[in-house]
């Protein structure tokens, strides 16, 4: 049975999945300070199967994994793990609030490419609302004003990374469970990072497997969170509270980086969200596509 529809259930999923979302991009820093990006990644993808496997055994086993559409998960995992590496890497360029306020130009993209690939029709609201992301993302990179930073565009970079992957996500849920996607996530971005990972490979200092630890954990935690949010409530009243995620980032950099946040990245950033807010007028996703996204 589907779980009742529940306001305080979802809020409380939902602070979870915000929690760690936020946790994942402080840990994701501090590992990238002292690990190579793909080592990372391929920590992060190991321990996370193993995390997974407690949700595989209850939902099947190994044999429930099977899938009709091993080429569709291969090419979307090719493009996800390009924009897991992209969003990493930024973290190590830009402040915490740029990244992720650019980072929500994903429903953005993901809308452009459902009209192309997927024939969902361009609705005024969507329109609009990719129309107000564009100018957000002009506004905060100000491509004319001086030298444009190349952390902004490797985060644009990732964002349209992963818009490409939530709609090769949206075709996957339609034959494969939720956990399915998941297992062969891990398994294919393991074994795409497993050469990169082994050149730049160093052996972690003891202090820092917590951190690592806290990116595995997070990077499962974050999703799942979400995903049962969902199950208590419509995306209407999920996604704003996501939103929260973009003056928290903000000081939680100004608190432990000594980050400051100019004018135009918080102009940017609230046109951004004003167009995601708009966005929820179309159906609103199911927990699969916001769970492996």
């Amino acid at each position: 049975m589907a779980p009742a529809p529940s306001i305080p259930k979802a809020a409380f999923w939902m602070a979870l999945s915000i929690a760690s979302f936020l946790a994942m991009s402080v840990a994701g820093r501090a590992t990238t300070a002292e690990l190579n990006v793909f080592q990372v990644l391929e920590l992060r993808s190991v321990i996370g199967f193993f995390i997974l496997l407690p949700l595989v055994i209850t939902n099947g086993g190994f044999a429930a994994m099977r899938t009709e559409r091993p080429l569709a998960h291969f090419g979307r995992n090719v493009v996800h793990y390009a924009g897991q590496a992209a969003w990493l890497y930024a973290l190590t360029l830009i402040p915490l609030a740029v990244l992720i306020s650019i980072e929500f130009t994903t429903p953005i993209w993901t809308a452009i490419l459902a009209v192309s690939f997927l024939g969902e029709k361009l609705s005024r609201p969507r329109l609009a609302a990719i129309v107000l992301g564009l100018v957000g993302v002009v506004i905060i990179v100000r491509p004319g004003v001086g030298s444009v930073d190349p952390g902004h565009l490797v985060v644009l970079g990732a964002a349209v990374c992963f818009g490409i992957s939530v709609v090769m996500v949206k075709s996957l849920t339609r034959t494969d469970s939720v956990v399915r996607i998941i297992f062969w996530m891990l398994i294919i971005q393991s074994v795409l990072g497993l050469i990169p990972a082994f050149y730049v490979w160093r052996n972690p200092p003891i202090e820092l497997w917590p951190w690592i630890l806290l990116v595995a954990f997070t990077g499962m935690s974050s999703h799942f969170c979400m995903a049962r949010a969902l199950a208590h409530a419509d995306a209407t009243v999920i996604s704003p509270m996501d939103f929260l995620r973009v003056p928290l980032s903000a000081l939680i950099g100004w608190l432990l980086y000594q980050e400051q946040i100019d004018v135009f990245t918080a102009g940017g950033a609230l046109l951004i969200l004003l167009g995601n807010l708009l966005n929820l007028h179309r159906k609103a996703p199911q927990p699969a596509e916001v769970a492996t996204s």
